[in-house]
């Protein structure tokens, strides 16, 4: 109790993803840029689907979404970082850290089913053309969206509480750039055997089960695109599975190292990396890999240009 008390009065120090060195300017513009990028990619993208009617069909309204989660998942995130550095300032109070973890974890586990979901959309497009007005209507199409909410939701309200309420009487000091779950858990004493079990069933319906969606459906599709007759067709729909592939990728393996391997294997330096990856540099690449390389998406980007 005493060290709980102690806990909500001091709250935490964040390490930060800077060292205040000579390189560190540099990292703070390359993550400024990144951050700005990210914010008006997938705010032209939520606007240019919700203005044209071109692209109000199932496949943009699930990318709508997912530039939305990714707009709130990197707010959540780097602002903080950001102006930490700017003002020398690296505490977070107790409250505003459990916050932190729940909307990033909410966020990031509706990202996880959505990203599943959205491949099996490719695949039945690709592979069934015809049945797709049936299997991916507009109820789908709802269905897909409640349930990733849903999940992301349920991660937060099961793993927040868990991690938050336990004993932290090892150092204040969390080696990272913002309140993850894992690295909490490092600070924590007491039994965390309820908070394991409880990760470990979260991580296999979060992490596997849409990933193995995500392997199969574009397994499915890379066999349907090779038995194509077209050489030009066949190039392009593997530069663009290719993509999408290289971004769930790097989305899914760098949580996959954060919350499933061993605590041995991992270093402080490793994981700030691989969290950045799925923190602050996927939330950019969705939408440049997904949707502002598609020919309809800049077709709108013109017609709004040539509107105005």
């Amino acid at each position: 109790m005493n060290e709980n008390n102690e806990t909500l009065s001091r709250g935490f120090t964040l390490m930060g993803l800077f060292t205040h060195d000579k390189a560190s300017g540099f990292f703070f513009g390359v993550i400024s840029a990144v951050f700005f990028m990210a914010m008006i990619a997938n705010g032209v993208m939520i606007f240019l689907i919700n203005i044209d009617p071109h692209l109000h069909t199932p496949m943009y309204f699930l990318l709508s979404h997912l530039s939305l989660i990714d707009t709130l998942y990197i707010s959540t995130i780097v602002p903080k970082m950001l102006v930490d550095y700017l003002m020398g300032e690296r505490t977070i109070s107790f409250i505003a850290c459990t916050a932190q973890c729940f909307l990033y974890m909410g966020f990031m586990g509706a990202e996880f089913f959505l990203l599943g979901l959205m491949a099996y959309d490719r695949y039945v497009a690709i592979c069934n053309p015809l049945r797709y007005p049936v299997l991916i209507c507009w109820r789908v199409c709802w269905m897909i969206l409640a349930s990733s909410w849903f999940g992301g939701a349920l991660d937060s309200f099961l793993l927040t509480p868990i991690t938050m309420s336990l004993p932290f009487c090892a150092s204040h000091q969390i080696n990272h750039f913002f309140c993850e779950a894992p690295t909490m858990l490092r600070l924590a004493c007491g039994d965390k055997t309820t908070y394991e079990t409880v990760m470990y069933v979260c991580c296999v319906a979060m992490l596997l089960i849409p990933f193995s969606v995500v392997t199969a459906s574009y397994t499915r599709i890379l066999i349907t695109v090779h038995q194509m007759t077209s050489a030009e067709g066949r190039k392009k729909a593997f530069a663009t599975c290719s993509s999408h592939m290289i971004v769930v990728t790097l989305f899914y393996g760098a949580a996959l190292y954060t919350y499933m391997l061993p605590q041995s294997y991992h270093t402080p330096i490793k994981d700030k990396v691989f969290s950045a990856f799925y923190t602050i540099l996927t939330p950019l690449l969705n939408p440049l890999i997904y949707s502002l390389r598609n020919r309809d998406v800049m077709g709108a980007l013109k017609r709004v240009v040539a509107r105005c």
